[in-house]
């Protein structure tokens, strides 16, 4: 039944019902009307009106729970649907509604999947450059420095001293930065290995207090999977130091029941409600190229909890 038919339908009941009771029940009304006449009309009156409105709120259910989702969707939450039951215009409109998010959630997933490949090309571009031409050129500055401040007298030896380890300190921070935009040990020793260097740069730089918690027998990932994971992994730790005002911070991975489970807990302030900035947007749209799923928990003075649930890819028989 079309919208338009089931309105008149719901109206023509209350109508209906409302010409029976005034052609059957004993009442009469006269000129002028009297007050308990008038107070039966008003009563009458009523009566239809919260009928209808009930009628119509339960005929209209399905276009306000459309509305209701329509205002709430997040395409990085994928899966939200709305049931469908029976015929008619309603109905059409809640396939065509589920049809259209099937398929934004399928395009989504394939530009954030080009965008994220792009990115992770461009990290190795950079981080080749940097280790390639800066790092190369400040190795030679430092040596030029050296023999310099070999050859120098004082007070300019000193002075060579310092800049010798300017750029010493400064060749590091170059190399920090290569290992951060290509985490060459994860291609070379591994995730677990990647996540251990990680964590122990994390606690150089920041201070905090890292309690790593690996499981064993973890299950075989591939390689994307594993760079999701140490992404995640990565911008937990960042979101850590510049928001959380934490002492701790654990890191577990853990093997699940087909998943694996990577959590990042800390012991800051928390918000109550974690706010979806950049940094959690960026590891929906991670765990989304893999089919993860990430669950963020924040509590007021009791920290945050990033959780990625990633699935293990079933052996070919």
């Amino acid at each position: 039944m079309s919208l338009f038919w089931r309105i008149f339908a719901l109206n023509a009941v209350v109508l209906g019902t409302a010409t029976a009771l005034l052609l059957w029940a004993p009442v009469t009304v006269s000129v002028p009307v009297l007050l308990t006449e008038a107070v039966i009309l008003v009563g009458g009156l009523v009566v239809m009106l919260i009928a209808n409105a009930a009628l119509l709120r339960i005929g209209l259910a399905p276009l306000d729970r459309l509305t209701k989702l329509m205002t709430t969707v997040d395409l990085l939450r994928p899966g939200q649907r709305l049931t469908v039951h029976g015929r008619g215009e309603t109905t059409e409109l809640i396939r065509a509604f589920n049809a259209m998010l099937e398929r934004l959630e399928h395009e989504r997933a394939a530009s954030s999947a080009r965008a994220l490949l792009a990115q992770e090309a461009e990290r190795r571009r950079v981080a080749q450059e940097l280790h390639d031409e800066v790092g190369q050129s400040m190795t030679a500055v430092l040596l030029g420095l050296k023999r310099a401040a070999d050859q120098a007298d004082e007070p300019l030896r000193g002075e060579l001293r310092q800049a010798q380890e300017i750029t010493r300190e400064s060749l590091d921070e170059v190399r920090r930065l290569v290992r951060r935009l290509r985490p060459g040990v994860l291609e070379d020793l591994g995730l677990v290995s990647a996540l251990t260097s990680l964590t122990t740069e994390f606690a150089t730089h920041t201070g905090l207090r890292v309690v790593r918690g690996f499981g064993s027998g973890l299950p075989a990932l591939d390689q994307e999977s594993e760079l999701v994971l140490y992404r995640v992994a990565q911008e937990a730790l960042t979101n850590v130091a510049r928001h959380a005002e934490a002492d701790r911070v654990e890191v577990s991975l853990r093997p699940g029941d087909g998943t694996v489970v990577l959590a990042v807990t800390d012991d800051g302030r928390g918000t109550g409600v974690a706010r979806e900035g950049a940094g959690i947007r960026g590891m929906r749209e991670r765990a989304l190229l893999i089919g993860a799923t990430l669950d963020v928990t924040s509590q007021p003075q009791a920290g945050t909890q990033v959780r990625l649930t990633v699935p293990v890819p079933r052996k070919q028989p």
